[in-house]
């Protein structure tokens, strides 16, 4: 594997996982994250060729700087992937501005700040490929107390497929939406106001399950993937509910 790759959210989780099943193909990495230990311990398990870039993706000048850092770097962005992302526990009558602001700033502008970056780059390059990491509660409210995560989920997803509308007319550029599940990070340890750790959920898909996902669309872009076939059953049986309120009662939407 021969290509350039960019990974926001790389200190751990999903992007942790993916760093390093990529490194171990022999790709080009290019790290991002806050936490500057831990990403350097991902890059070092990464190889030798991946550069760690301490930045803050909510933060337009550091998503460019990340760009900045890799084409110095590498020469070169093959793949840009929008992985950074936070949790929330309240619901929808219990969010403050502040709550709605930050998740709206954490996985949807530091998503379009990549975006607007990483794009321009592919022009120039004539070829490219953003992935944004999305989520199922991007489609289904089966986790209510996940309310203003979902809603920016939701954003991001429509702000992904109208970016692949604008660039049809660019074919060596591929826009893809990755759509996760419950994964057994430190996401859900993570979330504001804490709640229920995506560890010890059962079922919970493991990052490298997720990581190899992703590898796979890389190797073969696709425009909309879930990391497990019964999710997008579940979003397909949703939406063509005759009345959403009767499939919202039912497994495996969620209930207090």
């Amino acid at each position: 594997m021969n290509q350039v790759v960019v990974i926001t959210g790389a200190s751990s989780g999903i992007g942790a996982a993916l760093a390093e099943l990529l490194g171990s193909k022999g790709a080009r990495l290019a790290l991002a994250a806050r936490r500057g230990p831990e990403l350097a311990a991902v890059a070092a398990r990464a190889g030798a060729q991946a550069l760690a870039v301490t930045a803050d993706v909510t933060r337009r000048e550091e998503v460019a700087r990340i760009a900045e850092e890799c084409l110095a770097r590498h020469g070169r962005i093959d793949v840009w992937i929008n992985n950074a992302g936070r949790g929330i526990s309240r619901s929808v009558l219990e969010l403050s501005d502040q709550d709605f602001d930050d998740m709206m700033t954490v996985n949807v502008k530091s998503a379009l700040y990549g975006m607007q970056v990483a794009v321009p780059i592919f022009r120039r390059q004539n070829s490219g490929h953003l992935i944004n990491v999305s989520s199922v509660l991007g489609r289904v409210p089966i986790a209510p107390f996940r309310s203003a995560y979902s809603a920016a989920k939701h954003a991001l997803n429509s702000l992904t497929a109208n970016l692949r509308m604008d660039l049809r007319a660019e074919p060596t550029i591929f826009v893809s939406t990755v759509h996760p599940g419950v994964v057994a990070t430190e996401f859900g340890a993570h979330a504001l106001y804490g709640g229920p750790d995506s560890r010890q959920l059962a079922g919970a898909q493991s990052a490298a399950e997720v990581a190899e996902v992703l590898a796979s669309v890389i190797a073969e872009p696709r425009a909309d993937v879930y990391t497990r076939p019964q999710a997008k059953q579940l979003v397909l049986s949703y939406y063509g509910a005759e009345d959403m309120a009767d499939a919202e009662r039912k497994p495996p939407f969620w209930s207090p």
